[in-house]
This record gives C-alpha cells, structure tokens and sequence, in this order.
C-alpha cells in the first residue's frame, strides 16, 4: 500500500524531470536557430558598438 508522501515524492520527480527536459528543449531550439543563421548579434566585442557587416560604425564625435 502507497502512502501519501511516496505519491508526493514521485510527483515532485516527474515534474523536476519535466522541468529539466523543457530546458534542455530550449537549449536546444536555440542551437539549431544559431546553427541555421536564425540569429544574430549586432553587437561585438566587449564595449558593445553596433556593427554592420562585421564593420564598426566610427562615430561622428571623434
């Protein structure tokens, strides 16, 4: 006979299991965009100015 707090227990298994699997499917979505050229990053480098074409904008101030 099962008691309450085993069905409790394997309820919290599953839905941590569930959990864990939605993120690893995201992960994964994001991977197969990224490989596909489904993204992009408009920005480079660590000080973050835009580029276009892999070229950096100058600006007009300097």
């Amino acid at each position: 006979m099962r008691t309450g707090g085993e069905t409790d227990s394997n309820h919290a298994k599953a839905s941590a299991a569930m959990e864990f699997l939605l993120f690893l499917l995201f992960l994964v979505l994001l991977v197969a965009a990224s490989a596909t050229g489904l993204t992009a990053d408009s920005h480079d480098s660590a000080d973050w100015k835009p580029s276009d074409d892999g070229r950096r904008w100058r600006s007009r101030t300097s």
